[in-house]
């Protein structure tokens, strides 16, 4: 009878203390052995050792216990599965199983009289623990098979006696026997084909899951996993007694299992064995939203979120043989059991199972995209749906029957068949023809009830038998567009698509979600390059540069199709001469047409309205006169104008400004024009202000815009603009909102990023300076850092101290959302102290670093005969230099928002050589303004959003400049000045490639963003 000695937790090496270590020398044979030794909290253990040999290749008592800190002393004589062995067994030895499961340092003997406390215990973690060395010893036993093993002395001998490892996997048989009171339940053992002897031989249960048996120095594995706890109550008893009480339960719950997995021998009852072919079925079941769904039970993903919201569904994988339906199981048996009692006798009907068939078909659906490896998957019902639908041919051609199970009477019939969409869109003269097919099995519906339904977000809807058809989730992603798009052709059923929208339709085709009939010259829209040339108009007194010609032809190109557009060339590449030849083609186009008669547009055919900016009225007189005088022009402001829209007749132009314009919106609206363009349209980007719904009201047959910046603050502003020349191209403006607006700007979702830039991309054409202008002389940027004077640096440091804790304490107090004006405020006191102390503090009689720097550069530059704009966003910046101007006598120009002769002070820099600065206010001289005299650009002070400083620096580099441009940014060095400069290379958004200008910089700013401009 074999004793395994019982370790107590006090010896930490599970052995006693008064053994003793010898070193075993890698110079002489040895050989790697593992001992087997009882604990008394943690149960079996295994240790591992090497142990010298003598001459004859016999063991000796030399030895010395291996761990991963020596093994590699012993590398040339072991294999790969001892390094393993060693890992697995050290971590389940006493200590590293303390180190593990306790949270404060105890010591072995506190932890486990703690923890296994008969009355007090942790019996959550004692389960736990067990779960751990059940399956470390499971994954060691494994590979001790052909390993020597032995049994540890009670003195420590760690080879005191060997075990005979039997190679030869066991079989374990189950009996029953029934009789008039009772059922007669254990089982036996065979190996080798001989009966195994294990009952009341002191046998050991080593490990449960798998069993591994030890009787007395035989240590035997099963052929088939078998759970010892199965084995354990015969250990020392030989049968178990079902009283008849309780045999239909133990019948249906215990027994039919074991006739599944193993082989059972009966008397009193009979076992059939039976075959059929399988086929799948896939049962669906509602689980209400309101339920708690033990999702850990049956759902293999256990991270998967509730969505309170929406209530799931449940798939239940079975497989039905001939008669018998049994649900799927995981593969844990080779055949399933169906009970049937007749009378007073039992049959249990063993069904083979065709493990390979459910096994391909189990892994069919998860290539579907549904994983029931465990029997059952829980799924939120619009993609549990979705998935039914798109999948629906498929599991038909692979033999599932796919069924609902009734829970309840009032519970929902579904639609769970094959739905399909089919879209025809064919191009009309002025919009696309939509023809669709939408398919509920046998039932067809009208596409204009799928769009209201989908619109109006509603995903189900009762069919003519009164199943509940479910809409695919994915024709909401797929086709929403078509659908926020689609409109009604007057009162009729007829659904139409506006030609503008030529992308989505060809986006449509190229994913096979539609067939389109289009033109090859509509095609072409989508690309600028490839549309075909036009002439230029006899009346236009310029030769027009390559870009310009092809900017001209595509506007000619839009207006035969009728459809608006944005230039928004960069600042000076001449979009104003690119519209006024497209304009004076126009006119010519209409005078060849027969209308030299008509008393409209002076021959013309009706005016077309240009709305700008005051500033820039002039600027355009100007240019029309020059290009295109045969273009009669209106300027149409004033206080004391004519508000009569009957005086427009006589004209081809009528100039207007946007104040004008919104004040006389009501009666301009009712005029027809031939087209309205907005410059500067960016004026337009609040869709909420009052312009924006004045331009919107206009009447016209076309529209354009120019700009050089239609994204200034967010991508709603070109929500605004694109909506004006192609009303309805983006959806409304919530749809906007959630589809591109929140993606982009809060998520930023590339994918919808460049779908918007998809979108307007036919409608907006964009040229850069340096891919068109190449004619234009070079442009040399550079950084020029300030140091601050020992004054103006004491002043910052006081007010930085003094604001960061202001900040702090509002976005403690009310968060960080609504403490943008208290961060504002405080950065913008901590940039003009950065430029001069005395824009905040008039007593200041100090000097900054950076004036003396910018004002050591004005000198040299003035002796050097160039002439210099400077820039500041600040008018109290630009009022040190005008009185230093001022007082040393020195002629200069100056513009700011107050500034009402604004074109006069242009012309003076000009043209007047004796006149070397210029000084300007960032915001109001940032457009319309033309300044190729100046040489030198200075940027005073870095400004939140880089594209306002570009627009500065292209006053001067612009067309007609023949000279190279040098720009200064003035930085006060360790100032919040540097750190914006930081902040414009990390926070440039995705969309900032969409237009190339960025969103507003503040609304961009984290906390610690704030922190940092602060530190």
């Amino acid at each position: 009878m074999t004793q395994i000695r019982l370790v107590s937790p006090k010896f930490p090496s599970g052995r006693a203390s008064y053994f003793v270590n010898m070193k075993v020398s890698t110079l002489q044979p040895f050989q790697m052995v593992y001992s087997l030794f009882e604990h008394e909290y943690l149960g079996f253990l295994f240790e591992a050792f090497v142990v010298q040999l003598n001459s004859k290749g016999e063991l000796t008592l030399q030895n010395q216990s291996v761990s991963s800190k020596n093994i590699s002393e012993f590398s040339e004589r072991i294999d790969a599965d001892d390094f393993t062995l060693v890992k697995l067994t050290e971590a389940i030895q006493q200590d590293a199983v303390v180190k593990k499961f306790s949270p404060k340092k105890l010591a072995p003997l506190d932890f486990f009289l703690k923890i296994f406390d008969p009355e007090k215990g942790d019996k959550l973690l004692q389960e736990t623990i067990h779960g751990y060395m059940e399956k470390h010893r499971a994954e060691i036993l494994e590979k001790l098979l052909k390993k020597p093993l032995y049994i540890m002395s009670n003195d420590g001998d760690p080879t005191w006696k060997a075990v005979n490892n039997i190679q030869e996997g066991a079989k374990a048989y189950f009996n029953f026997i029934r009789n008039e009171e009772n059922t007669h339940y254990f089982p036996s053992i065979k190996c080798g084909g001989e009966r195994v002897h294990f009952q009341f031989k002191n046998a050991r249960i080593l490990c449960e899951e798998p069993a591994w048996l030890l009787i007395d120095d035989k240590l035997y594995h099963f052929e088939k996993q078998v759970d010892g706890k199965k084995l354990k109550p015969f250990l020392n008893k030989n049968h178990i007694i079902i009283p008849r009480n309780i045999e239909e339960t133990y019948y249906q719950k215990f027994i039919a299992p074991l006739v599944a997995q193993f082989d059972v021998f009966a008397q009193g009852f009979e076992i059939r064995f039976e075959k059929h072919e399988p086929k799948p079925l896939l049962s669906i079941s509602e689980v209400m939203a309101t339920k708690k769904v033990a999702v850990a039970l049956f759902d293999n993903n256990e991270e998967e979120e509730e969505n309170d919201e929406e209530n799931k569904i449940v798939f239940d994988l079975s497989f039905q043989y001939g008669d018998y339906t049994f649900r799927f199981d995981n593969f844990s048996a080779e055949a399933y059991v169906s009970v049937e009692r007749a009378g007073d006798s039992w049959f249990f009907h063993k069904v083979k199972r065709d493990l390979k068939y459910e096994k391909t078909q189990v892994n069919l659906l998860k290539d579907l995209g549904l994983d029931v490896r465990q029997g059952r998957s829980l799924v939120p019902k619009r993609p549990a749906f979705s998935w039914l639908q798109s999948n629906a041919i498929v599991l038909e051609e692979n033999n599932f029957e796919v069924r609902q199970v009734d829970n309840s009477q009032n519970q929902k019939q579904y639609f769970l068949g094959y739905s399909s969409i089919e879209v025809h869109i064919e191009e009309k003269n002025d919009w696309f023809d939509i023809k669709a097919k939408v398919r509920f099995g046998e039932f067809e519906i009208p596409f204009l009830k799928l769009r209201n339904l989908i619109l109006a977000n509603k995903r189900e809807f009762t069919l003519p038998n009164g199943q509940i058809a479910v809409i695919p989730e994915e024709w909401f992603t797929r086709y929403s567009e078509l659908f926020s798009y689609v409109d009604k052709l007057d009162e009729s059923d007829i659904t139409i698509l506006k030609k503008h929208h030529l992308v989505l339709v060809q986006d449509l085709t190229n994913e096979g979600l539609a067939f389109s009939v289009i033109t090859r010259k509509l095609e072409r829209l989508r690309n600028f390059d490839k549309i075909g040339q036009y002439e230029l108009p006899k009346g236009l007194n310029a030769n027009l540069r390559p870009y310009q010609k092809a900017g001209y032809d595509w506007m000619r190109f839009l207006a035969e199709y009728k459809l608006g557009g944005c230039l928004a060339d960069d600042m000076g590449l001449g979009k104003t001469i690119q519209t006024l030849a497209f304009l004076q083609s126009q006119k010519e186009q209409n005078q060849s047409e027969s209308l030299k008669n008509s008393p409209l547009g002076a021959g013309g055919g009706p005016p077309t309205l240009l709305v700008m900016p005051t500033s820039l009225i002039y600027n355009w007189l100007k240019e029309i006169e020059k290009f295109t005088p045969n273009l009669r022009a209106f300027i149409y402001t004033g206080t004391n104008r004519e508000k009569n829209t009957e005086q427009f007749d006589n004209y081809d132009l009528i100039l207007t400004s946007y104040g004008i314009l919104r004040i006389d919106i009501d009666f301009i609206k009712d005029y027809r024009f031939n087209y309205v363009i907005l410059d500067e349209s960016q004026s337009i980007k609040n869709p909420s202000s009052h312009i924006s719904k004045a331009v919107m009201q206009l009447n016209s047959a076309n529209r354009l815009i120019l700009t050089g910046t239609p994204l200034e603050n967010s991508t709603m502003d070109l929500w605004t603009q694109m909506t004006f020349i192609n009303p309805g191209l983006l959806g409304t403006q919530s749809y906007f909102k959630n589809e591109y607006q929140i993606p982009i700007e809060k998520h930023q979702d590339e994918k919808q990023n460049k779908r918007l830039y998809s979108l307007i991309k036919p409608f907006m054409l964009r040229r850069h300076k340096s891919q068109v202008a190449t004619e234009l002389p070079p442009k040399v940027e550079s950084i020029h850092y300030c140091d601050m004077t020992e004054e103006q640096e004491k002043c910052y440091e006081e007010a930085k101290s003094y604001y960061r804790n202001i900040i702090l304490e509002q976005i403690e107090e009310k968060g960080f959302g609504k403490s943008q004006m208290a961060m504002l405020q405080g950065l913008t006191k901590l940039r003009q102290l950065a430029n001069h102390p005395q824009m905040i503090d008039e007593d200041y009689d100090g000097d900054s670093g950076k004036n003396e720097e910018v004002l050591q550069k004005l000198e040299t530059i003035i002796e050097e005969g160039h002439k210099v704009l400077v820039f500041s966003q600040f008018v109290k910046h630009l009022d040190i230099y005008r009185d230093y101007l001022e007082k040393n006598n020195i002629r200069y120009c100056y513009l700011d928002g107050s500034t009402t002769n604004r074109q006069e002070q242009v012309d003076i820099f000009q043209n007047d050589d004796s006149i070397k600065i210029f000084l300007i206010s960032l915001k109001a001289g940032g457009l319309g303004l033309n300044l190729t005299a100046a040489e030198y650009v200075f940027l005073l002070d870095p400004w939140w959003n880089p594209a306002i400083e570009a627009q500065a620096i292209d006053r001067a580099h612009r067309i007609g400049q023949q000279n190279t441009v040098f720009t200064y940014k003035f930085i006060t060095r360790n100032s919040v000045e540097e750190k914006i400069l930081t902040l414009q290379r990390n926070k440039r958004k995705l969309f900032d490639n969409l237009i190339t200008t960025e969103e507003n910089f503040v609304k961009s700013l984290s906390k610690d963003d704030i922190l940092s401009l602060l530190e």
